[in-house]
C-alpha cells in the first residue's frame, strides 16, 4: 500500500464504490465524533507497522500470485507477437522491491530502522527484469501497440476485442485493437464481459486507507504526534512523509541530522500510539467495505482463482 502522499491514486477507485461509501451512515463508536465513522473497539498499543495484517488481505493478490500472472501475461503477449513474425518478451519483475521488511504504510515506525537508516528508502532492490526487444520496427510496434496508443475506444474484455476490427494487418494477420499488449492483458485479466477491474480489491483498500486519514480519531493522533515533534524542536504535520516538513533533502535522509529526526519521529508515533489508532481505524473501514461489497469481493476472488488456473496451464 502506498502512503497517503499519493492521494491522487485513490481516484482509480470506481465512482460507485466512493459514492456508496460516502452515503453510508453507521455507528461512530470509539469516540469517533461522526455517525459515518465505524466503531473500532479497543485500540492496541503498537510501536511498529511491521507484520500488520488487514481484513482485505485475504482478497488481495499476493506477490507470488502477481508474478505468476505477470509471467502469464508476458507469455500471451509473446505468443501474439509470434503470429506476426516477431520475437518479443515483455519485461517481468522477478521480485518486488524490498524495504528491509518494514511497512511504511504509516511512515517510519521501526526504531531500529530509524537508528540505522534514518529516512533512507533504498534498503532493498528489485531483481532486474529481463529486457524487452530493443527494436521492432514500425510493423512490430504496430503489432505490439495497435493502431492507436490511447485507451479511448479500446475493448474492455477479450470477447469484445475479438468482435472488433482494428482495420490494420501486419504480415497478413489482423492486428487486435490495442495490439498484442492489450490482448495479453485482456486474456489474463478480462477474458469475459463483466469482469471486475483487476485493481478492484487494491482500490477498495486504498479507499479505506484514504478515509482513515480523514477520520477524527486518526486526525487527533496525528495532532498528538505533531505536538510531540514540536516539543523536541521539529515542525511537522505529515507523519507518513515528513521529510519536507523537517527541511530534509534526499542527501540528508541517512545523515546524522536525518537519523536524529527519524528517531524522534518514531518515538513520537509511539507516544501518540499513532500506529495503533490508525491501524484500528483503517481496519474498521476495510471491514465496512467488505460487508458492503461482499458479492463483488466474492466475484473478485473467483476471478483471481480463474486467472491463476489459466496461468498454470501456460506454465505447463
Amino acid at each position: 500500500m502506498r502512503p497517503f502522499a499519493a492521494r491522487a491514486t485513490v481516484l482509480l477507485l470506481s465512482a460507485a464504490l466512493l459514492t456508496a461509501c460516502s452515503a453510508e451512515s453507521g455507528d461512530g463508536g470509539g469516540g469517533g465524533g461522526s455517525a459515518k465513522e465505524p466503531a473500532i473497539g479497543t485500540v492496541t498499543k503498537l510501536v511498529s507497522a511491521t507484520g500488520l495484517s488487514f481484513p482485505l488481505d485475504g482478497y488481495e493478490t499476493t506477490d507470488e500470485q502477481r508474478r505468476k500472472l505477470d509471467r502469464a501475461q508476458a507469455q500471451v503477449t509473446s505468443d501474439c507477437m509470434k503470429r506476426f513474425g516477431f520475437t518479443f518478451e515483455l519485461p517481468v519483475s522477478l521480485s518486488p522491491a524490498g524495504t528491509g521488511g518494514e511497512s511504511l504504510r504509516y511512515g517510519l515506525t521501526d526504531p531500529k530502522t530509524a537508528e540505522r537508516y534514518g529516512y533512507t528508502a533504498h534498503r532493498g532492490a528489485a531483481s532486474p527484469s529481463k529486457p524487452a526487444a530493443k527494436s521492432l520496427g514500425a510493423s512490430g510496434q504496430l503489432a505490439l501497440h495497435g493502431p492507436d496508443s490511447t485507451m479511448a475506444g479500446r475493448p474492455m474484455s477479450l470477447e469484445e476485442s475479438r468482435a472488433k476490427d482494428s482495420g490494420k494487418t501486419v504480415n497478413g494477420q489482423k492486428v487486435p485493437i490495442g495490439g498484442c499488449l492489450r490482448e495479453g492483458y485482456l486474456t489474463v485479466y478480462a477474458p469475459k464481459k463483466g469482469a471486475l477491474d483487476s485493481m478492484f480489491v487494491t482500490n477498495m483498500a486504498m479507499d479505506a486507507n484514504s478515509r482513515s486519514r480523514e477520520d477524527s480519531r486518526v486526525v487527533t493522533a496525528v495532532k498528538a504526534w505533531s505536538a510531540c515533534m514540536a516539543e523536541k524542536g521539529y515542525k511537522a504535520d505529515e507523519p507518513v512523509s515528513p521529510q519536507a516538513d523537517l527541511g530534509l533533502k534526499p542527501n540528508d535522509y541517512g545523515s546524522p541530522k536525518g537519523i536524529a529526526a527519524a528517531r524522534q519521529d518514531v518515538a513520537c508515533k509511539e507516544r501518540a500510539n499513532l500506529v495503533g489508532v490508525w491501524y484500528a481505524v483503517e481496519g474498521a473501514y476495510q471491514k465496512r467495505n467488505i460487508e458492503q461489497y461482499a458479492e463483488a469481493l466474492k466475484q473478485a476472488k473467483t476471478e483471481l482463482d480463474e486467472r491463476l488456473r489459466f496461468a498454470a496451464t501456460l506454465a505447463g
